[in-house]
């Protein structure tokens, strides 16, 4: 910007002097114009000659009521095709400078003129020069923006991948455990239901280890998927709150990546049970529109400011106490980037709860 703002103050200069010169140039070839008028054919030669040498400022000579009796380096074929061009220049070089008036013996004379090319050229180049300048910072500005990015899906890949490998141990320490406490019948119960929390724990290292390389999409009921989804999320929701799936259609085929889709809306249903404090209803609905298949995700929560709706995707931000602030933010890529769809806020309002929609694309 300040390279512009001194080129833009360097030019204005040059612009004002050249056009200083331009005058002093016209107020010469008026006193030729007089020159004209002489009896001795030398002088009016010499005129002729002088007048003729002026191929770069536009000229139109006139009387005091504004009747066009000359021209110079005006557009010939635009007067011919046009008989009001003249009138137009005049009144516009009215504008850009005051007449330069000469008197002979006939009455009075005007010269109205405009400005030559070089001087319009030289009035325009700090403009060209700052288009140039704010398309070559658009450039850098994408070029950080890419760097920047990539270097971001760097650390979710390096940061998933470690995950699943640090869960790996323990999850493989946990089912030897678990293993053992099959061998006595009184622990039916337990085992059973610790050995669908370890096959959870599973699931979830097997997401992690799978952000970074594109998964396999595969065509899947959507409504099963969903209906298992809810039901485990049930299980493990306060006794007060009801979570259930609302759909007008039996099977919805789509193709998605199982364990990733799951993960997604996961996140979803556990932000809305941190918003309800306890209490409240959750709803998925699934609308099959043939072209695309919208997954609603309601809830009866505390809802979020304009503000929050802005953020809510942003790496690390999170209206938690505790937490990375990653959820919103890793779903979000899963559907945009691996089953090339939307994810995003339909609506909220304070106190009434928030409609997260999932678009999939057939």
């Amino acid at each position: 910007m300040c390279i512009v703002a001194a080129s833009l103050y360097y030019t204005n200069r040059l612009a004002a002097n050249l056009a200083h010169e331009e005058r002093k140039n016209v107020e010469q070839l008026v006193e030729v114009l007089k020159l004209q008028y002489s009896t001795d054919p030398a002088t009016q030669q010499y005129a002729s000659i002088a007048i003729g040498q002026n191929k770069t400022i536009p000229l139109i000579l006139s009387d005091d009521k504004d009747v066009v009796q000359d021209y110079k380096n005006l557009d010939s074929n635009k007067i011919e095709k046009d008989n009001a061009y003249l009138q137009h220049k005049l009144a516009e070089f009215k504008e850009l400078h005051p007449p330069i008036i000469f008197n002979y013996d006939f009455g009075q004379q005007y010269v109205y003129y405009g400005e030559s090319s070089l001087l319009q050229q030289l009035r325009y180049y700090p403009y060209v020069q700052l288009t140039i300048i704010i398309l070559f910072l658009i450039v850098v500005l994408i070029a950080l923006s890419s760097a920047h990015r990539s270097l971001q899906n760097q650390v979710w890949v390096g940061l998933s991948k470690e995950t699943a490998h640090q869960l790996g141990t323990p999850l493989s320490s946990m089912e030897g455990w678990l293993e053992l406490l099959k061998d006595t019948e009184s622990n039916n119960e337990a085992v059973v239901e610790m050995q669908k929390d370890l096959d959870r724990l599973k699931l979830v290292a097997d997401r992690f280890s799978k952000v970074g390389s594109a998964p396999q999409l595969e065509e899947e009921d959507l409504v099963a998927r969903m209906q298992n989804m809810v039901d485990y999320m049930q299980k493990r929701s306060p006794n007060k709150v009801n979570i259930s799936l609302q759909t007008d259609n039996k099977e919805v085929p789509v193709n998605i990546s199982g364990p990733l889709f799951d993960w997604v809306v996961e996140n979803l249903m556990r932000n809305a049970l941190d918003a309800m404090d306890g209490k409240g209803e959750i709803e998925v609905r699934i609308q099959d529109q043939k072209q695309q298949v919208w997954v609603d995700v309601s809830d009866t929560g505390k809802g979020m400011a304009r503000h929050q709706v802005k953020k809510i995707f942003t790496p690390g931000y999170t209206t938690k106490k505790r937490g990375w602030g990653l959820g919103l933010s890793l779903s979000k890529r899963i559907i945009e980037q691996y089953h090339h769809g939307s994810l995003f806020v339909k609506q909220t309002e304070a106190g009434k709860g928030t409609t997260f929609r999932i678009i999939l694309r057939r």
